[in-house]
């Protein structure tokens, strides 16, 4: 089955960056996909955070995070990038990419079929 995998979490400073990549570890075509971005805190329920649409290279961002953060897609790589910028405390968490799901204008969906097993990300002063 599809395997995805992330990876680039760590620890920064708040206003800090990051830049977690999301590939198909299996070799999976991801050049035609829909692509979630999610985000779980300990204790919290899995916040929907981007997505992007190979299809036609649509994007949502939830409030939270637009203007900081960039979803795109570098299809000759096969890899999707989540670009984090100006970053919160209320932006930490175990970020997961997924597909198997629907993006569109208005936002996601709630189920998506295969997902990554998470990449951590810490904002601390």
């Amino acid at each position: 089955q599809v395997q995805l995998v992330e990876s680039g979490g760590g620890s920064v400073q708040p206003g800090g960056s990051l830049r977690l990549p999301c590939t198909a570890s299996d070799g999976s075509d991801l050049r035609y996909t829909a692509i979630g971005w999610f985000r779980q805190a300990p204790g919290k329920e899995r916040e929907d955070i981007a997505c992007i649409r190979n299809h036609d290279g649509l994007t949502y961002y939830v409030d939270s995070v637009k203007g900081r953060f960039i979803i795109s897609s570098d299809k000759p790589k096969n890899m999707i990038y989540l670009q984090m910028d100006n970053l919160r405390a209320e932006d930490m968490g175990v970020y997961r990419c997924a597909i198997g799901g629907v993006c569109g204008s208005d936002g996601m969906s709630r189920r998506w079929d295969y997902w990554g097993q998470g990449t951590q990300v810490t904002v601390s002063a």
